[in-house]
């Protein structure tokens, strides 16, 4: 189901203009990112909790080269085309951005998002643009993993004789 503002890939220029615009019209923005790789429901609930946060929601998308790089050769299981595919499917997405660096922080300057989310296995201090954010006058939130949901504990359970 698509959500009012409609569903839509975006280059992050494009983003930045729209991200003006919504400042303009008093919208709250939050982005969060990942790779999304078999999406589970424990992204799920990463998505609707960050959704919860604001008024829009953009994710930032690792790119295919950037998810090998983290991940290792053999991932990512989906291209990032289907990753992008399925994710604005979700009602709480509003827009995905895909990024071929290792960390989304040039997505996170450009957009200064006025709330950033991630997984509660990220330390506070380690989270990748949280000092941006604030600095701007936004906040970080940590949301609750969900025990054993997660892609590489799908992976292992698939891989089991």
């Amino acid at each position: 189901m698509l959500g009012e503002m409609g569903h839509r890939a975006t280059e992050l220029a494009h983003l930045v203009s729209e991200r003006g615009r919504w400042r303009d019209e008093g919208r709250r923005v939050v982005l969060t990112n990942g790779c999304f790789d078999l999406l589970h429901p424990g992204h799920v609930a990463l998505l609707e909790a960050a959704r919860s946060e604001g008024d829009v929601l953009v994710v930032a998308l690792n790119s295919d080269a950037s998810v090998r790089g983290l991940k290792g050769e053999g991932r990512p299981l989906i291209p990032e085309a289907e990753r992008t595919e399925v994710l604005l499917a979700l009602e709480p997405v509003d827009r995905v951005v895909v990024y071929g660096e290792p960390t989304p922080l040039e997505v996170i300057r450009a957009l200064l998002p006025d709330v950033l989310v991630k997984g509660a296995d990220w330390a506070a201090d380690a989270i990748v643009g949280r000092p941006e954010v604030e600095t701007a006058g936004g906040w970080v939130v940590r949301v609750p993993l969900q025990a054993g949901r997660s892609t590489s504990a799908l992976l292992d359970r698939v891989r089991r004789p």
